[in-house]
């Protein structure tokens, strides 16, 4: 059995679960290549993926998000490709990198990155063809703490990662200020659901570092009432139906989903935990 079929044998086997376990599979080796190549000693990984595979949340993700550790406007992550080339060659896979443009009238969700983002499509060839995208916050809001976290396949190794209330925070910011059109980015309300009933704080003052850099705050403080202000009118404006057909795919039991409600999301906001000022 390869060490692809073994890190494979963790999920289920019937084939829509292999095909989202395959695409995580690759992220790891992804990650895995950027840490041979040094890129974890100037940028830190957070988002769902990083949710995902580093604290346990039930959910499949598709993309790979990082932060440099301080601005850097003329970063590249071309660098790093020989490194992510060398890794997955060795596993047998063959990839492409290319810089994707930002075209902001044409993607919603593009719309929510910032201008100082890089992206990147990792193209993935072997098995299976496999795109993952990558993006780098090259100006990042501050305010925010790291933590190493343990990787034991493909092989033992350590990702920098933001800490839990740091990623609650931009996923809160996500939550708030994602400007959606006609559909519900389902996948936000499922991970603020995770970090209320893990009882994992929120990290306040990041939020606002998000949102003042982001133009969604102009004040220099977030207060508890204020946020919660803002949490209660998206929930009040909330296409539940909608959040729940976006993240059915990517969770394992989607019953689980029957007890969205607006009433039970005011519940869940009435139950945050903040992190202590830093």
């Amino acid at each position: 059995m390869t060490i692809i079929d073994q890190m494979l044998a963790r999920y289920p086997a019937d084939p829509a679960s292999q095909e989202l376990a395959l695409r995580e599979v690759m992220q790891e080796i992804a990650l895995a290549g950027l840490y041979r190549g040094g890129f974890f000693d100037r940028a830190a990984f957070y988002g769902g993926t990083c949710l995902r595979i580093f604290y346990g949340l039930p959910r499949f993700s598709e993309d790979l998000a990082f932060s440099l550790l301080g601005p850097e406007p003329d970063f590249s992550l071309d660098p790093y490709f020989r490194a992510l080339r060398d890794e997955f060659a060795a596993f047998g896979f063959e990839i492409s990198l290319q810089a994707k443009h930002k075209r902001i009238d044409s993607d919603i969700e593009l719309a929510f990155l910032k201008k100082t983002s890089s992206l990147y499509d990792l193209r993935i060839t072997g098995r299976k063809a496999v795109k993952i995208k990558l993006e780098v916050d090259k100006d990042p809001p501050l305010a925010f703490s790291t933590d190493e976290r343990l990787l034991i396949q493909p092989y033992s190794f350590y990702t920098k990662c933001f800490a839990l209330p740091d990623l609650f925070a931009g996923k809160m910011h996500a939550l708030l200020f994602r400007k959606w059109k006609n559909r519900v980015k389902g996948r936000d309300w499922f991970d603020f659901e995770w970090y209320v009933r893990q009882g994992h704080p929120l990290n306040l003052n990041h939020l606002a570092e998000r949102a003042r850099q982001s133009g969604d705050l102009s004040d220099r403080s977030l207060s508890r009432e204020d946020f919660q202000r803002l949490l209660g009118d998206r929930i009040d404006s909330l296409n539940v139906k909608s959040a729940r057909e976006d993240v059915t795919r990517f969770v394992p039991d989607p019953k689980k989903l029957e007890i969205w409600s607006r009433e039970y999301f005011r519940q869940l906001a009435a139950m945050i935990q903040f992190a202590d000022a830093r």
